[in-house]
């Protein structure tokens, strides 16, 4: 199947590592252009440098940005293990909901008015979420929470959008090898006995189905799938690529 986006606009914030900066590269391979958001130089394409918990910085982008697609891939941890929650304090989850949450709700507010300029009905948005927002895991209560709200949200925008044609979608990764996965196990304790490979092995092992990584390239393609017209029916939709992770009944 090709999918060619030429003449297309993609804005991606979380582009410069990680899902972000695969999605980011999938629309290029595309024809797209691409504008990535971050907090850091993207490097390869158009970047912007702001932070999504910053509304104003964001409307500044959307003013000058023309756009196609938007893809809400900035993220972060909590950097601590719940397990039981009251190992973290209330204040650990305040920068996980401006960035998590708050970033994406930013984020969509700002690029509203442009996304509903022009022809809509080829426009897409897509969220990133986790399985860990659909199965409330233990491991960082604040990232949990935080995903199972985008999602519900993306609902709620889907509906909104869906008299003109725009559709929202989420991503929903389980056991990725990024930056963020990371420092999941660095904040663990497991981090004292096991190196990074031994534990991800056996988390793989034993919550994967399929038992085996997911990868940011898998996440991209998928973007640029929900992008395209091949999936002009898809709305509202949580999508897990999550090697089984997730099996609803």
């Amino acid at each position: 199947m090709k999918i060619d986006l030429t003449g297309q606009t993609a804005v991606v914030t979380g582009a410069a590592s990680g899902i972000g900066r695969a999605i980011a590269e999938a629309f290029l391979d595309a024809g797209a252009s691409v504008v990535g958001i971050d907090l850091h130089e993207c490097g390869g394409f158009e970047s912007r440098i702001a932070d999504v918990s910053d509304y104003e910085s964001l409307k500044e982008i959307a003013e000058s940005c023309p756009i196609d697609h938007l893809v809400c891939a900035a993220a972060v941890g909590s950097g601590k293990t719940g397990l039981p929650f009251w190992n973290l304090e209330p204040n650990d989850w305040k920068r996980v909901l401006d960035i998590n949450l708050l970033g994406v709700a930013n984020t969509l507010h700002a690029f509203a008015p442009v996304l509903l300029e022009g022809d809509t009905n080829r426009k897409s948005v897509a969220l990133l979420a986790s399985v860990a927002g659909q199965i409330g895991s233990q491991t960082d209560p604040p990232y949990s929470a935080s995903k199972a709200a985008v999602i519900n949200f993306a609902q709620c925008a889907a509906k909104d959008f869906s008299d003109y044609g725009i559709r929202v979608n989420v991503l929903s990764p389980g056991m990725v090898d990024t930056p963020l996965n990371r420092s999941v196990y660095q904040a663990s304790a497991d981090s004292d006995r096991m190196t990074f490979e031994e534990w991800a092995e056996e988390k793989i092992r034993r919550i994967a189905p399929l038992g085996r990584w997911q990868t940011p390239p898998e996440f991209g393609a998928m973007s640029v799938f929900l992008a395209s017209d091949h999936a002009r029916n898809i709305t509202g939709q949580t999508i897990n690529i999550d090697g089984g992770q997730v099996m609803h009944s």
